[in-house]
């Protein structure tokens, strides 16, 4: 792009611009090789717990978490680069009249063609895994629809976060170096898998990771389905003898394929239920709203920190 043809140019037309430039990046420079390293991804996580998500709280808990792990990533790898590694370009472009919220506004829907590539990938390895969807949604009719909507939330509000990184860190080291950092962060305040208290369960807002977990196993209605972990603790224990008999042996037997093992399995999972996984449309729609807040706070930071590019003294 030279710079006598953004020089007159307006906002709007410098984003419009700058968004080809990025489409004819995407196919000549082999941008598009972040879709095929997506579904590996997926694939891999699919594959290990695929079988019983949204089938069990458990499946659904580990599944819903691996899928927000998948979208993090493939988030962060869209963008951590992709500003730093032309910010030399993009310094002598602002200072022939480059608009930086046009740069910003033409990677945004980049990106978000980029991220809802990627959400289709994803779906696609899952149905591909025989993952069971929700038949009915909680913001529309389909639950598979409601899954894809919040995949690509989480996907995209991390491609925000890695941008604005991006456009802070000064080189794409520093940015690979940082990316690790943000990661093990997203996962270890996701507020599920490690017990949190004080403090340390207030970061859990600022991570996309929460929002995106809580946004999954509320829309994959976590809180109607059974659970099996007490059922399996009984079936581990079964050959305990109390006073030379076994009385948990004979409670498995009786149950075991039959009606009354599902209610077990039902009536265990109304004891596990979590408040933050409300399959309500308020909770779901405050869950998204967080994301698209987040989304628009680290694309503004974003502008804000690229507009200091020409104050580089590399």
């Amino acid at each position: 792009m030279n710079r006598s043809s953004i020089r007159h140019k307006g906002r709007w037309a410098q984003t419009w611009i700058y968004l080809w430039k990025f489409l004819r990046m995407f196919i000549y420079q082999n941008d598009w090789k972040v879709l095929p390293m997506g579904a590996v991804i997926a694939a891999v996580v699919t594959f290990v717990v695929g079988t019983n998500l949204f089938v069990t709280q458990e499946g659904t808990l580990t599944g819903a978490f691996a899928l927000v792990c998948v979208c993090i990533w493939n988030g962060f790898f869209n963008s951590i680069q992709v500003i730093c590694r032309d910010r030399g370009i993009i310094k002598r472009e602002h200072r022939a009249g480059l608009h930086i919220s046009s740069y910003i506004a033409a990677q945004m829907i980049y990106q978000l063609l980029l991220c809802a590539a990627q959400t289709v990938v994803t779906l696609f390895i899952c149905n591909v895994s025989q993952v069971r969807f929700p038949t009915e949604g909680i913001v529309t009719p389909w639950g598979i629809a409601d899954v894809a909507i919040t995949l690509l939330l989480i996907t995209y509000a991390s491609d925000m976060m890695a941008l604005m990184v991006s456009c802070i860190v000064r080189s794409t080291t520093t940015a690979m170096t940082v990316m690790p950092f943000l990661l093990i962060f997203q996962l270890v305040f996701s507020g599920s898998f490690f017990a949190l208290s004080g403090f340390a369960q207030k970061l859990t807002a600022l991570t996309i990771s929460r929002w995106g977990l809580d946004s999954l196993c509320a829309v994959g209605r976590y809180n109607e389905q059974p659970m099996v972990t007490l059922w399996n603790t009984l079936f581990k224990f079964k050959d305990v003898e109390v006073m030379g008999q076994k009385p948990i042996l004979e409670i498995v037997q009786r149950a075991y394929g039959t009606e009354y093992m599902d209610e077990f399995l039902l009536w265990s999972g109304k004891y596990n239920q979590n408040e933050a996984y409300l399959s309500t449309l308020s909770n779901v729609l405050h869950n998204w709203g967080v994301l698209l807040i987040m989304m628009l706070v680290f694309a503004a930071a974003a502008v804000i920190a690229l507009e200091f590019v020409d104050r580089d003294k590399r």
